[in-house]
């Protein structure tokens, strides 16, 4: 048995694909392109897929995609449909609030 009293949880980190910075899971919304449903926006970070993780922070994911940095995580090309249909759900998500936040 060690003498140590108090021990601290790990957190599990993720790094963002498009700011490159480390935050906790819990903090990182995740991207899986799975066989069945393509594109999807993985709230719980369960579902079976090649994922990507993206910071809550609208400069975040409007990068992503200008600079495809998403498609190359995934290695899936996201079609302008798809596009659409995340950057709407991620308004939705994010609100206008974290818009003029910075990662870090």
């Amino acid at each position: 048995m060690s003498g140590s009293g108090g021990s601290t949880k790990h957190v599990p980190q993720r790094t963002c694909v498009s700011c490159r910075g480390k935050k906790a899971k819990w903090e990182m919304v995740r991207i899986v392109q799975t066989t069945n449903d393509g594109i999807v926006i993985d709230l719980r970070g369960k579902k079976a897929g090649r994922g990507a993780y993206l910071c809550r922070q609208r400069g975040c994911w409007e990068e992503s995609f200008k600079r495809r940095r998403l498609d190359h995580a995934l290695k899936y090309q996201i079609s302008s449909e798809e596009r659409k249909a995340i950057l709407s759900y991620v308004s939705e998500i994010l609100g206008n609030a974290e818009e003029s936040q910075k990662c870090s």
